[in-house]
């Protein structure tokens, strides 16, 4: 098991937490066609905060709790940036729980 996994774990806790603080959580998931989108972080089909509830959330779950080794870099506060660009104040708690998981990831290289 990589020793990451557990700060891991505590961090994706904190990005559902921000989520959750930011009124962004849904109760209810996107329609499959919009689950399925090819494009990089859905964004032709889903806003980055559902992206992040509905495929990030869940796929890392999955990596945790089967042991399917860690991605090797990640890149989600610059692309957090890029959206919320006009409301970084606003997200800026958000924000510092990504580029912490960013981090985290980025410690294997």
């Amino acid at each position: 098991m990589d020793p990451r996994c557990v700060d891991v774990a505590d961090q994706l806790l904190l990005i559902e937490r921000e989520l959750r603080g930011l009124g962004w959580w849904a109760e209810v998931p996107p329609s499959a066609d919009a689950l399925a989108s090819q494009a990089p972080f859905c964004v032709d089909t889903l806003a980055f905060e559902e992206w992040l509830q509905w495929i990030f959330l869940p796929r890392m779950k999955v990596i945790l709790e089967n042991d399917l080794g860690l991605p090797h870099a990640s890149g989600i506060r610059v692309m957090a940036e890029e959206v919320y660009r006009e409301r970084l104040t606003d997200v800026s708690r958000l924000l510092d729980a990504l580029g912490a998981f960013d981090r985290l990831i980025g410690q294997a290289n």
